[in-house]
């Protein structure tokens, strides 16, 4: 079996809130295989948000390891940190709060262009369009303004801006859940796509067991700060062996007969 592109062994993470101390992570350990997806659910507090913003070294864990692609993770500083965070993106659940509101679409994607030395100022629109393309939208869409389009369609740039550098793995915490029905199954479709055509790999942080499902390969249960559970997607699904499995699936009665 192959070395996974990504795993952690052992993240903790710990808060201080007023006197008490806040266990986020307690000995948490993943491993994502390269073109898969991992569906990281769980409650509410579960500490899913968290490990994700481990990941992408936006918060530094109490104790732990982070490995991609064979290289200690949290132990990158300066420019070999710079490098590596063109291989890992991420798309967070409310795009507008991730983008300057007043920055055009446009810009918002030239932008990782321009930072990572991807494409010239020459190149750079029709990159621009390119990505627009990719994600189904259309190019002249890059004029707009970020906060006067439609919410999925802003989720559809945070997607062509994370796919902007080319990454192996990109991390998507509550990537759908402000989006309405129809909606939703189209990114989630569109992330297939992009899977199947890039050899992506994906982290899908999600609360709902039935949108993970949807687009997992294998799930990794979270409660209280630890992995309570994983294994393939259909087996967890059937058969969950954890109580906050069994919760999971018996909120969502459709899994039982699908």
């Amino acid at each position: 079996m192959s070395a996974p592109l990504l795993s952690t062994t052992g993240i903790s993470k710990t808060y201080a809130s007023g006197r008490r101390r806040v266990v986020a992570l307690d000995n948490t350990s993943i491993a994502v295989a390269r073109g898969e997806t991992l569906g990281l659910v769980g409650p509410s507090g579960s500490g899913k948000s968290t490990l994700a913003r481990v990941l992408l070294r936006l918060i530094a864990p109490d104790a732990g390891r982070v490995d991609f692609d064979g290289v200690d993770l949290l132990s990158l500083r300066g420019e070999k940190l710079r490098a590596m965070r063109q291989r890992i993106q991420m798309v967070f659940q409310d795009p507008l709060a991730a983008f300057n509101p007043r920055a055009t679409v446009g810009g918002a994607l030239a932008d990782p262009l321009r930072i990572h030395g991807i494409a010239g100022p020459d190149q750079r629109p029709a990159a621009v369009a390119h990505l627009l393309e990719r994600v189904g939208l259309d190019p002249s869409l890059a004029s707009r303004a970020i906060h006067e389009i439609s919410g999925g369609q802003r989720q559809r740039v945070a997607i062509a801006r994370a796919i902007a550098t080319k990454p192996d793995l990109i991390v998507l915490d509550e990537a759908v859940s402000a989006l309405d029905v129809s909606v939703r199954g189209k990114i989630l479709e569109l992330l297939v796509d992009l899977q199947r055509e890039q050899g992506l790999a994906y982290v899908f942080v999600s609360h709902d067991l039935a949108v993970v499902r949807a687009i997992s390969h294998h799930i990794a249960i979270m409660d209280a700060g630890r992995i309570v559970e994983h294994g393939p997607t259909p087996d967890v699904v059937a058969d969950p062996q954890s109580a906050t499995g069994r919760a999971l699936v018996a909120a969502v009665p459709r899994l039982l007969h699908t």
